[in-house]
């Protein structure tokens, strides 16, 4: 059973690697085509880049290192902000930028959790 359920996950991570690759490869043609490269096309192209990172992570240590997705969430959210058009309500950038923030603040929480600067005993940790 459980090396079905991991089959099962390895060619999930190999169908997200090639949907990745390909949706990289129609974004570099569209901008080739538009002769045109803007800084939503960089961050998009920025989100495919970190998804190929967390399919390799993934990959070589059969676990998701938890920065990947969390790195990716505010490239995400930084593009929304960027395409987000003039006629939204001003409310909303606000909330993004929370959401920012509170993502970032959990990146650093997750970087340090082993350090000796927040004294959090790692044998009480289990790995993320």
């Amino acid at each position: 059973m459980n090396s079905t359920i991991r089959n099962i996950q390895l060619t999930a991570v190999v169908f997200v690697l090639f949907a990745t690759v390909i949706a990289f490869v129609l974004e570099v043609m569209e901008m080739y085509a538009n002769r045109s490269i803007n800084l939503a096309d960089l961050l998009l192209m920025f989100i495919y880049i970190e998804v190929i990172g967390l399919v390799r992570s993934y990959w070589e240590t059969q676990s998701v290192r938890i920065i990947y997705p969390l790195v990716i969430a505010i490239t995400a959210l930084a593009r929304y902000i960027i395409l987000q058009d003039k006629n939204d309500d001003p409310i909303t950038l606000v909330y993004i930028s929370l959401a920012i923030l509170i993502v970032s603040i959990a990146t650093i929480v997750i970087r340090f959790r082993n350090s000796k600067i927040l004294k959090i005993d790692p044998k009480k940790i289990k790995d993320i």
